[in-house]
């Protein structure tokens, strides 16, 4: 595949990520102790502060360190958190 075809391809990809996700928060700790840069908007719904730059070392509200992967990750790794939307979805 070459670069511009697979450049199509993962924007699509991403795209379609984006439409599943219902922004619970779950796979940021909403539930628990949440990264630091998650914050709740007043309908209920969670957005990343610093979403463009997310990945890689991050804390919690209570100063733990740990990655932010890509949504893609858990999906593989069979690691999404109880209530989210692509819990659901086959891959």
């Amino acid at each position: 595949m070459d670069k511009e075809k697979y450049t199509s391809y993962a924007q699509a990809k991403e795209e379609e990520f984006e439409s599943v996700c219902t922004r619970c928060g779950q796979c940021c700790g909403s539930g628990d102790d949440p990264c630091s840069n998650l914050i709740q908007k007043e309908d209920g719904s969670y957005f990343c502060k610093s979403y463009p730059t997310r990945l890689g070392r991050q804390k919690t509200v209570e100063g733990y360190e740990f990655n932010c992967v890509p949504i893609g990750e858990h999906i593989r790794k069979g690691t999404l958190r109880s209530g989210c939307a692509y819990l659901n979805r086959k891959y």
